[in-house]
């Protein structure tokens, strides 16, 4: 099936989408006439406040709690959605977390936390959902990275690793499906207002992004829309699109 922003069969998953990016993607997605699942795995509150607000617009939408670092929570998660919608025609791997440090001083801990969830994760979900997409022959997979895993950060070299990873990871399952017409894209964020970054001093980033200005969660939502929904998107497959105001350009 052709999937297109007006089909009320799509349905589609997003990881971390209880608030910042996730939760505008979600709400992007959702006011196309896709099904929504929101996934998160420590505010049922914030998740809950999403759903509600795709049900106000007159979309559908549900929530589910998976921690996608954890093998079993990610295969109960996607048996769930198939079992209550009966197909799985998007998923977008956005769920992640930051433990900045310099790499000197950095806990072995840390490494791994953020290895578990921004890569593993990925890894994880994206093999949960392959086999019903592979099955329908159909299906898009939209990985959120980062511009620092084109550039290297100081103090993440956890969270640069994890993105850059995401990219091989992207590309690699792109090369993989494209047989069974299943395309797999990432979107590769640059300083997006977010939680994430709402305590960083904004003078250094601006002057670095010719745009002017921090990125909106929505800026990077359009881009996944395009990516999931759109028609016009169906020719490509292991593509990275960058949306940092120019910050990086090459």
């Amino acid at each position: 099936m052709t999937l297109s922003p007006s089909s009320p069969e799509q349905v589609a998953l997003v990881t971390g989408a209880s608030r910042g990016i996730g939760r505008a993607i979600a709400l992007h997605l959702a006011s196309s006439g896709a099904t929504v699942v929101v996934n998160y795995a420590s505010s049922p509150e914030s998740a809950e406040a999403v759903v509600a607000a795709i049900h106000e617009a007159g979309g559908r939408a549900w929530s589910h709690r998976a921690n996608v670092a954890e093998e079993e929570e990610v295969e109960a998660m996607v048996k769930t959605v198939l079992e209550r919608e009966g197909r799985l025609d998007v998923l977008v791997n956005n769920a992640g977390i930051t433990r900045d440090g310099l790499l000197m001083r950095m806990k072995s801990a840390d490494w791994r936390q953020v290895i578990d969830l921004n890569l593993t994760g990925v890894f994880l979900c994206t093999r949960a959902v392959s086999r019903s997409m592979l099955k329908a022959r159909s299906g898009r997979i939209i990985n959120i990275t980062s511009v620092v895993a084109l550039m290297g950060n100081p103090g993440q070299a956890n969270y640069s690793a994890s993105k850059a990873g995401v990219i091989g990871l992207t590309r690699s399952s792109a090369a993989e499906f494209a047989s069974r017409g299943i395309t797999v894209n990432a979107v590769a964020p640059g300083f997006i207002v977010t939680d994430m970054t709402r305590d960083l001093d904004q003078g250094p980033i601006l002057a670095a992004i010719p745009l002017g200005r921090m990125g909106r969660p929505e800026d990077v939502a359009g881009v996944v829309h395009f990516l999931a929904c759109d028609p016009a998107a169906a020719y490509m497959t292991g593509q990275v699109l960058q949306v940092d105001g120019g910050m990086v350009m090459r």
